[in-house]
């Protein structure tokens, strides 16, 4: 008689990245769309403070700084500015062309998932010469991770707390670079599963994950 053992089907790999501060060093662009924001307003905006706690929605930060009824319209000035200021100013960060190539050259796919909203993210994208095979925007923290879960995703790496916990509601395995806000220790509290300095060393890991889980 044949055997019945049902075996495990590998699913494909897909890996989430997000985007600010884990695949691109935004803040030289925001920091001029917030000038540009502070010009046509005229509201006081601490702009390096903004930069430095990057990660969740815009419309989050902006509260910090204009009344409830005007953050809408701050966001509009905001985002109508962005591309024209913060898209040739920002950078790609150490390792993250190789990271998504990585990705690739395993078989699999690369997403991104990010609270920026997708036009701006495909800019930057583009702009930068790094090809995700799909970009979803305007998600922060658990939503991400809804994303995450419909697109199949097994890991997830970030440099915030609300990627970890994004990637926790994916189910999805947790890798944290200290390239953002959040320090090592933080990330670790958060739930990480694993701790890079920066995505230089994301290829190599991604290769050993590889390989255990095919095995």
């Amino acid at each position: 008689m044949a055997s019945t053992v049902q075996h495990p089907v590998h699913q494909p790999l897909t890996v989430g990245f997000d985007l600010d501060m884990t695949l691109i060093d935004s803040r030289p662009g925001i920091a001029a769309a917030y000038r540009v924001l502070v010009a046509e307003t005229g509201v006081p905006i601490d702009i390096d403070l903004v930069v430095s706690r990057l990660g969740p929605p815009l419309e989050a930060e902006l509260a910090n700084w204009f009344p409830a009824a005007e953050v809408t319209a701050a966001a509009d000035l905001y985002r109508a500015a962005y591309p024209d200021h913060a898209i040739a100013p920002s950078t790609a960060l150490a390792g993250a062309r190789e990271s998504v190539a990585a990705v690739r050259a395993l078989g699999g796919r690369a997403i991104v998932v990010t609270a920026k909203n997708e036009p701006h993210a495909k800019l930057h994208l583009s702009y930068l010469g790094i090809e995700p095979d799909t970009v979803i925007g305007s998600l922060w923290a658990e939503a991400k991770g809804e994303a995450l879960r419909d697109q199949g995703a097994q890991v997830y790496v970030g440099d915030h707390t609300g990627d970890v916990r994004g990637a926790r509601v994916a189910g999805a395995l947790s890798v944290a670079v200290t390239t953002g806000p959040c320090d090592a220790a933080e990330l670790r509290r958060a739930g990480a599963d694993v701790l890079l300095e920066d995505l230089t060393g994301f290829p190599a890991w991604l290769a050993a994950f590889e390989t255990d889980r095919a095995a």
